[in-house]
């Protein structure tokens, strides 16, 4: 029998990416054959950095080199890109079950699922990577969706409107034009690969925005307005477009959401 927060927080802890991606593996069969308890009891510390290997090397946003997908080379650092969220994803989706423990109990089990799918979508990058000949940790990276997780540490209804609604959203906007821009270079496995995330990054956004949704019914507070409040209150420069406005709206997004979010884009 697992306890829920204690194997959550060692998920968290844990530094290997092979050994993080099987343990949150684990879980989540733990939790579909219901082998766990909660234990609300486990201290929650506050938020620092997650388990991450040594490399790669954090650098900022601007320092990360630009991508052409006309080189093997240019290919494999938008894999590496990629992989790199997606393992920030799956500390991102442990944390969040991790953290706030005043929600229902469906909460804490689509996060682990999420946290599952993100496991898997890394493995299934990493091993794209190799085939390659490259590694992850072999390119520079940024640590921009962690540092909006610290930054919204202390209120699941800030993390959910945040996280998953604008910097996870975000993958929903751009991927479809990688797969284009790889299928007519010629990389079909990779714009394969991103298909399949695609379709499975819908589902996470929309937890997000579920929850999001809890908490503000929860306060009072009405879901539209406090999202674009906390969109101006959180990001100073305007959001990029073009948006995805399909798979948002299935995501949870409303009309109105995007088209105070188009008039704020570039």
């Amino acid at each position: 029998m697992i306890a829920f927060f204690s194997h959550t927080a060692h998920c968290l802890e844990l530094s290997s990416a092979e050994e993080k991606c099987k343990a949150a593996g684990e879980l989540w069969e733990a939790v579909q054959s219901g082998d766990f308890e909660f234990d609300p009891h486990w201290p929650v510390v506050p938020m620092g950095t997650a388990g991450r290997p040594d490399r790669p090397q954090l650098v900022q946003p601007s320092e990360v080199p630009r991508r052409r997908l006309g080189s093997e080379q240019g290919r494999a650092a938008l894999l590496h890109a990629i992989a790199h969220i997606e393992f920030n994803a799956i500390n991102l989706a442990l944390d969040a079950a991790y953290r706030f423990r005043d929600m229902p109990h469906q909460y804490y089990l689509d996060w682990v699922s999420v946290a599952a799918d993100e496991a898997r979508h890394f493995t299934m990058l990493s091993g794209r990577l190799q085939s390659l000949g490259y590694s992850y940790g072999d390119f520079p990276a940024h640590n921009g969706l962690w540092e909006m997780a610290q930054r919204t540490a202390d209120d699941c209804m800030k993390r959910m409107a945040l996280v998953p609604r604008v910097l996870e959203a975000r993958g929903l906007d751009v991927t479809p034009a990688m797969i284009k821009r790889l299928t007519a270079v010629g990389d079909r496995e990779t714009a394969r690969l991103l298909a399949v995330i695609l379709d499975e990054e819908v589902r996470h956004v929309q937890i997000g925005s579920h929850w999001f949704h809890l908490c503000c019914d929860q306060r009072g507070l009405e879901p539209e307005a406090t999202f674009l409040r906390l969109v101006a209150a959180y990001f100073s420069g305007p959001l990029r477009g073009p948006f995805n406005m399909p798979a948002r709206m299935q995501a949870g997004f409303t009309q109105r959401e995007m088209d105070a979010l188009m008039n704020m884009s570039v």
